[in-house]
């Protein structure tokens, strides 16, 4: 996959990209990145990307013209049309669903915004989906950008050791990750569960499946709305 993100500030990215998962992903040669200061691509001499909107009002708007040339330069090498990720707080929330879609794609680009807003234009002409990572305001894309890029990129192709870890995920399944314990069996008098140090594969499984369940319900019973329960799950739950 080729990522590109578009931004006023690049050197905010280098520290999440180029550390942890985000690392060993290049280096197994799931992605490649780039960060391209669309200032770079501003016609005004001045080098302004932003301006006082039309009507009034507070803030500054970024101008069309510096995204528009920057994304035509990314798209001058490409046969297949991009997908354009616009960040933005009116944008389509976020999810796990979101991201396995966006992990088919060969190739994506992120316009990371600043001051109060966009340009009308941008979104009606060059974006294909706008997304928000939460109900809340930011002073500019580049945090949620990173946020949505490393959820997508742990869901390719060896960026992961263990590639089943992604599939197992809260809100991979539908529901909420079963709980995890490792060594010592007892840590301060709280012992690990029985039946995760029995060996019998099968009925741990059915464990996991019935603590996934629990937790689902407990903290976010939204998810079981949707989720396609059997009959024998749901007799679990009511008990």
């Amino acid at each position: 996959m080729k990522i590109d993100i578009l931004t006023l500030f690049p050197e905010m990215f280098r520290g999440v990209m180029e550390s942890s998962i985000m690392k060993k992903a290049q280096e197994n040669q799931a992605f490649t990145y780039q960060t391209i200061d669309f200032r770079q691509y501003t016609t005004n001499k001045h080098q302004k990307v932003d301006d006082y909107p039309y009507g009034g009002g507070a803030g500054m708007v970024l101008m069309p013209q510096p995204i528009f040339s920057a994304v035509d330069a990314i798209k001058q090498s490409e046969s297949k049309p991009p997908r354009i990720v616009l960040m933005c707080p009116q944008g389509e929330r976020f999810t796990q669903r979101k991201a396995e879609e966006l992990a088919k794609e060969d190739h994506l680009i992120f316009i990371c915004g600043h001051y109060e807003g966009y340009d009308e234009r941008i979104r009606e002409q060059l974006v294909t989906d706008e997304i928000s990572i939460g109900d809340f305001v930011l002073t500019g894309g580049e945090l949620g950008a990173m946020v949505v890029i490393d959820s997508v990129v742990r869901l390719l192709p060896s960026a992961l050791g263990n590639q089943q870890s992604a599939r197992e995920d809260s809100f991979s399944t539908g529901l909420l990750e079963h709980p995890h314990y490792t060594r010592p069996a007892v840590f301060q008098g709280m012992e690990v569960p029985e039946i995760l140090r029995s060996g019998h594969h099968e009925k741990i499984e059915k464990w996991r499946k019935q603590q996934s369940l629990k937790r689902t319900l407990e903290r976010r019973p939204d998810l079981l709305e949707d989720y396609p329960l059997t009959d024998e799950e749901k007799k679990w739950l009511d008990r």
